[in-house]
């Protein structure tokens, strides 16, 4: 699977931006999304997972109420809406894409998750 990730750069407090993974090679379908992003010296953390059929998302604490994730199936697509976003939201982001055995599955941790797109920057200013 390939993934690109598109969308980021620099935003206010306050404010919103929408990240987009497109995704080609294996049946779009047939697998779940999850974003995660990485700030300066820090681990990479989970933030938002969909399902194969966008039947069920999952967020961090931190991004709940605020982020938004979602899929386009038919686009080959996936979306991750924030907003009010805080300086502490500032990071690089990525999408990953699950393991195929498992697409009702959304793994929380890096090593869970099978392709990484290149990752998209965020920073945030206050």
């Amino acid at each position: 699977v390939q993934l690109v990730e598109s969308g980021g750069g620099l935003v206010q407090a306050g404010g919103s931006l929408r990240l987009s993974c497109a995704a080609s090679g294996r049946a779009f379908s047939s697998y779940s999304i999850a974003w995660f992003r990485q700030a300066p010296g820090k681990e990479r953390d989970f933030v938002a997972g969909i399902t194969w059929d966008g039947g069920s998302t999952y967020y961090a604490d931190s991004v709940k109420g605020r982020f938004t994730v979602s899929r386009d199936n038919a686009k080959n697509t996936a979306y991750l809406q924030m907003n009010n976003l805080e300086p502490e939201d500032t990071a690089v982001y990525y999408c990953a894409a699950g393991q195929p055995e498992i697409p009702t599955v959304v793994s929380r941790t890096p090593n869970g998750n099978d392709d990484w797109g290149q990752g998209t920057p965020v920073p945030v200013s206050s």
